[in-house]
């Protein structure tokens, strides 16, 4: 990878993860106890907050060009540092998961539905990671474990008003186990 691969990779990267932050954070001023325009009053708030603090920026560099060349320099830096090269992942294949953990990790899933019809997978591993499971994971590669232990995941699920990947409580009961399910696409087909 070239230098200005990298960079590009990085800086792009970079402007995801921090337009992301912005929106996550503007979305969490969200009431969920009120309904109607009401409920989304904090929401205009931090995103006016976030349009003042990016209008303070422009008048301070407006002010002190010299600043742009600090953040040129730190967006470098940090544009460098994202942008390096992830290792290839290993090509042997992923041992077969055992059934008495899938089962564990079916139970768990259970008792963090409760009473609702699904979870977030971001609730789930924001759970884990309080219980120091699957630490430095993000929500994609959480997904990923998952479905390698045929544990139906659905993008849709909706908790709580709002739509996103998770687990429903009624999938949860027909989830094949990996060996099943192994199992079956290996058979070969019997002729009638």
């Amino acid at each position: 990878m070239t230098p200005l691969a990298r960079l590009a990779d990085g800086s792009n990267a970079l402007a995801r993860r921090l337009a992301a932050r912005a929106a996550a954070w503007v979305a969490r001023g969200r009431r969920r106890d009120l309904t109607g325009w009401r409920a989304v009053l904090g929401c205009w708030a931090r995103l006016s907050l976030l349009a003042f603090g990016l209008y303070l920026l422009w008048r301070l560099v407006r002010a002190v060009p010299q600043l742009m060349w600090l953040a040129t320099g730190a967006w470098t830096a940090l544009a460098w540092r994202a942008g390096r090269p992830r290792p290839a992942p290993a090509e042997e294949p992923a041992p077969a998961p055992r059934e008495d953990v899938r089962e564990a990790t079916l139970t768990w899933i259970r008792q963090q539905i409760g009473d609702r019809q699904g979870v977030h997978l971001r609730t789930l591993l924001r759970h884990a990671q309080l219980h120091g499971m699957f630490e430095g994971m993000d929500v994609a590669e959480f997904r990923g474990h998952l479905q390698r232990w045929n544990i139906p995941v659905h993008r849709g699920v909706k908790v709580a008003g709002v739509p996103t990947w998770g687990v429903r409580l009624k999938d949860l009961d027909d989830a094949p186990s990996p060996a099943a399910a192994e199992g079956a696409s290996t058979e070969a087909p019997t002729a009638a």
